[in-house]
């Protein structure tokens, strides 16, 4: 390696050779130093990469430690890593000898960090704090574990900032049908928002579905990929974890719903995306929908949140959610357990009656209604579809409209989206059997139910707006 001066442009440069990690002699320069100490000290900068030599600046490392990482990574994750480094970490470290940084320089960067605020005023959050004092560490890590550093300065300092431990937000069902409702003038926004829902997937495995995902006729999705917006471009790649490629089963009323919606795509391709909209434009949505209907904002994330906490109180277990959700059992069991402290009450009072005392209070929910006992049954494919067919045009709950059944109460039906939408589909399907029937088909018993349920509808419909 040697250090020349460039006499027409009066500036230095380096020229240098070396033995590439196959083994093949190289050589490479680079000019326009304006001085020769400037030329010298890049020249041992180089000379300390082709020999492991840490004797270099923090920045040089990063280049290191980036040839190293980022083939392993995904392009997004990666994208995240690297704006923290650049932005976090190159400027207050850039120029200082790896080798050489001490905690008490660590300390001083952290309080420059958690004194700073963002473009709009607020202070770093503590979960942002932790993430970017970990990428710092896990820099060093990489130093000691592949380039004989003597240790990470940064196990000698407390981290700042704290792990994720803001309140987890979710709708109630109740809540999400509420907005599902103000959905329904934007197709796109509809079902999108009742995949996330009723499905528990993950925006970006959202926004990657292609015609080819769905079997409409097993009633299955399947989550292969996910999206991601990065540098103005449009990213699919492999799901976060490798427990996330699953297939899920759909509920029957959700098939029906994307069967018209993938009909609506007239000229889709099969590996096109079915949602060809960005994150930005669901967070509008939600900030729409919540705006209209009064129900809480959250974010797009914590309606899977809310999926999961209807899958608990549906009683069902965590292995079992973990498998729908694309997570660890350990992890559901971590994350959710608090979003229904009642259960303790509810573990409480049973221990209670374990122990012999019956006496203990009954447990009510928000509408002073009894809700601390389970009532299931069995029914016939035939049954189901009539009982279906009659909670879709009543616009209530399954719960509520079997309640009011059972304890003969009369069922008031309120018009609404869902509602018109019901009696839209259900005269679909009466208009074709009267058709069959037309060409002498016999009359079908079950088709006979579904007009006098129709009747009986439309006429309490018309009273209660008389």
């Amino acid at each position: 390696m040697s250090v020349y001066r460039d006499g027409k442009s009066n500036t230095w440069r380096v020229i240098y050779r070396y033995t590439d990690w196959t083994g093949e002699r190289k050589q490479t320069q680079r000019r326009g130093f304006l001085t020769k100490r400037e030329a010298q000290a890049w020249e041992h900068e180089q000379l300390s990469k082709l020999v492991s030599d840490l004797d270099m600046t923090f920045k040089s490392f990063v280049e290191r430690y980036t040839e190293d990482m980022q083939p392993k990574l995904k392009e997004n994750t990666w994208a995240t890593k690297e704006h923290v480094i650049r932005t976090k970490l190159v400027p207050y470290f850039g120029k200082l000898k790896i080798n050489s940084i001490t905690p008490t320089q660590i300390i001083a960067w952290q309080n420059t960090l958690i004194k700073a605020r963002n473009e709009t005023g607020q202070p770093y959050s503590p979960s942002y704090l932790r993430s970017v004092n970990s990428q710092l560490s896990a820099i060093f890590n990489h130093a000691v574990r592949y380039y004989n550093l003597r240790e990470n300065p940064c196990r000698k300092v407390s981290s700042m900032g704290k792990k994720k431990g803001r309140e987890m937000l979710f709708w109630t069902k109740e809540e999400y049908l509420k907005f599902a409702d103000a959905m329904m003038d934007k197709p796109l926004s509809y079902y999108a928002f009742e995949m996330l829902y009723w499905c528990g997937i993950r925006e970006g495995e959202l926004l990657a579905l292609t015609p080819t995902d769905f079997d409409l006729e097993k009633g299955t999705v399947s989550i292969n990929k996910t999206y991601n917006r990065i540098g103005g471009r449009d990213v699919i790649t492999d799901p976060k974890t490798e427990k996330s490629n699953r297939v899920i089963s759909m509920p029957q009323f959700l098939c029906s719903e994307m069967r018209d919606y993938l009909k609506k795509l007239y000229s889709i391709a099969p590996d096109e995306r079915i949602f060809p909209v960005s994150k930005h434009y669901l967070k509008h949505e939600m900030k729409r929908g919540c705006k209209v209907t009064g129900v809480k904002q959250i974010r797009i994330h914590d309606i899977r949140h809310s999926h999961v906490s209807l899958l608990i109180d549906m009683g069902f277990s965590a292995t079992a959610i973990a498998d729908r959700v694309g997570h660890e059992s350990i992890d559901i069991t971590y994350h959710y357990a608090h979003l229904f402290p009642s259960r303790q009450a509810e573990m409480a009072d049973k221990l209670n009656m374990e122990r012999g005392n019956p006496e203990c209070p009954q447990r009510t929910d928000e509408h002073n209604r009894w809700r601390n006992v389970t009532v299931a049954f069995r029914v016939s494919p035939e049954e189901n579809t009539l009982i279906e067919t009659a909670v879709r045009l009543s616009g209530l709950t399954k719960q509520d409209y079997i309640t009011r059944r059972l304890t003969n109460r009369d069922v008031v039906v309120e018009g609404n989206p869902k509602v018109y939408k019901a009696l839209r589909n259900e005269l679909a399907a009466v208009a074709d059997e009267l058709r069959r029937i037309e060409a002498g088909a016999s009359v079908d018993a079950e088709l006979l139910k579904i007009i006098e349920m129709i009747t009986m509808i439309m006429d309490g419909m018309k009273g209660a707006t008389e």
